[in-house]
């Protein structure tokens, strides 16, 4: 357990930074039903993580993904599909990214967030989890490291269960600092959110390139071998 826990540590890193997920969270903080909006926004962000981990779980279990405790061929492409993917996103990122950080701009959406309803709130911390163009596919690749690891399934679950903790910790740090400090909070919590909204597209364009160089890597290490 411990290899495979190894293997997605770096994983589990590049979804806990994400910022815009992270402006989210401290955004639902500031409503008046804060403490509700951020558990449940917490809530469906761990679900969205583990629900997708554990389908890949399944799929690396029907599919052979580990052959004498080694990753599977179908591993290595599919991780080298991810990385290709995420790579290029990365390059177009920062291609696209603003010269000036005053100039970044939000989602539309997040100025209607005060607004949600608790199902919507719920819905879209799977949907920033679980759907992401970032965390979804290290997710996926995550699982699939763990599905061809060789473990026994509840080892593998413990496994996917402490790449879920790790990739969480960015979006539970808002909560954590809001539910020990309640209203002192608020002047921390501005500052992570205005810098975190201004270096988005910078941060996830590095993240996206390095990460996918990284699957790149892994994916040509298994088909190599």
């Amino acid at each position: 357990m411990g290899h495979a826990v190894g293997d997605v540590l770096g994983l589990a890193a590049g979804v806990a930074v994400s910022p815009l997920p992270i402006v989210a969270i401290i955004l639902i903080l500031a409503t008046p039903q804060g403490r509700r909006g951020g558990l449940l926004f917490a809530l469906g962000w761990v679900l969205g993580l583990a629900v997708l981990g554990a389908i890949m779980l399944a799929v690396g279990g029907a599919g052979g993904a580990s052959a004498d405790k080694q990753p599977a061929t179908w591993v290595g492409a599919l991780k080298l599909a991810l990385g290709a993917l995420l790579a290029l996103f990365g390059a177009r990122q920062w291609r696209r990214r603003p010269k000036d950080v005053s100039e970044a701009q939000l989602p539309k959406w997040m100025a209607a967030i005060d607004r949600f309803t608790p199902v919507k709130i719920l819905g879209l911390g799977l949907l920033l989890s679980a759907g992401n163009l970032k965390n979804a596919p290290l997710t996926i690749a995550a699982a699939a490291s763990i599905s061809s690891a060789g473990i026994p399934v509840p080892q593998q679950v413990g496994a996917l269960a402490v790449f879920v903790v790790i990739a969480s910790l960015g979006v539970l740090a808002p909560l954590a600092v809001y539910l020990v400090m309640g209203e002192r909070a608020k002047s921390i919590l501005a500052n992570w959110r205005d810098w975190a909204a201004q270096h988005n597209v910078a941060v996830m364009a590095v993240l996206f390139f390095v990460l996918g160089l990284k699957l790149l890597g892994d994916g040509i290490d298994v088909l190599a071998a």
